[in-house]
């Protein structure tokens, strides 16, 4: 939420805005120089669970989400997030007494992962997941797949991935509605597919001016408006959902647009 501050400051900002539940969102391997120095808000996958749940339980905060979003079409390399941090993710979550990871598959910086074939993209995408998908289901953590990249914007490639990576009880979906629309999808459509294989919300809303972006980008880390100003329908996705998700996000940006997103989805009867 501020920038250059240590992650008991953001705890505690999250806190003092009346927020009950948070996410673990950034994270690497073992150690970071600007965590250490007390600049940088971020969780090692390498952390004793049972420490980052009495940091986050310190601001009277739950932890309802490990994020493990990674780069899954490039090819790896041990300088990219990919199959080894989604791992660990999912053991620091299970250590926790987290049911969810969130991944996604992200978009390549490389040429090779840009001249990917729709198979091609498919196909790297489930092989790099194969074995955390295997690992979740054995621990009984639920790996949530989020709309944020080529292949898990449209609905007919979040289909495609779901059904190349089995497992319905563990593998279910995090609906990112912005992500989802900037991708070229209908979020509420995208809900009513989907139903209860979505377990997790990042509501996001997208200004009326980023529309000829769209198809071309896949995936905004903060929205910059508040719930309800944009062009996605918020309250169409709320209504598909009709309460079945538990635990929702929102990745907006700003202490007002934070607030006034917080009231617009209570006004659609959210808790």
């Amino acid at each position: 939420m501020d920038p250059f501050e240590p992650l008991d400051h953001q705890l505690e900002r999250v806190a003092e805005m009346g927020f009950d539940y948070a996410d673990v969102t950034d994270n690497h391997p073992g150690g970071l120089l600007g965590r250490e120095f007390g600049f940088s808000a971020t969780v090692s996958l390498d952390d004793n669970p049972a420490a980052v749940s009495e940091q986050f339980e310190r601001h009277g905060l739950t932890v309802t989400s490990v994020c493990a979003h990674a780069n899954l079409l490039d090819p790896a390399a041990p300088s990219r997030y990919g199959t080894d941090e989604i791992m660990k993710a999912i053991r620091l979550a299970d250590g926790m007494g987290v049911d969810h990871v969130i991944t996604t598959e992200g978009d390549p910086t490389t040429e090779w992962g840009e001249a990917l074939s729709r198979e091609e993209q498919l196909f790297t995408t489930a092989e790099k997941l194969y074995e955390p998908v295997r690992l979740a289901d054995a621990l009984d953590v639920e790996l949530l797949i989020e709309t944020h990249g080529a292949v898990t914007d449209p609905i007919d490639g979040m289909e495609a991935l779901l059904e190349r990576l089995e497992y319905p009880d563990t593998v279910g979906i995090s609906l990112d509605t912005g992500n989802a629309w900037l991708g070229g999808a209908d979020p509420a459509e995208f809900a009513r597919t989907f139903d209860d294989r979505i377990k997790h919300v990042h509501w996001k809303d997208i200004p009326e001016d980023w529309a000829d972006q769209r198809g071309e980008i896949y995936g905004c880390g903060m929205s910059p408006i508040p719930l309800g100003e944009g062009v996605v329908d918020i309250d169409g996705v709320y209504d598909a959902l009709e309460g079945r998700v538990e635990y929702t996000t929102l990745e907006i940006a700003g202490d007002d647009n934070l607030a006034a997103s917080r009231e617009y989805l209570r006004a659609l009867g959210a808790e």
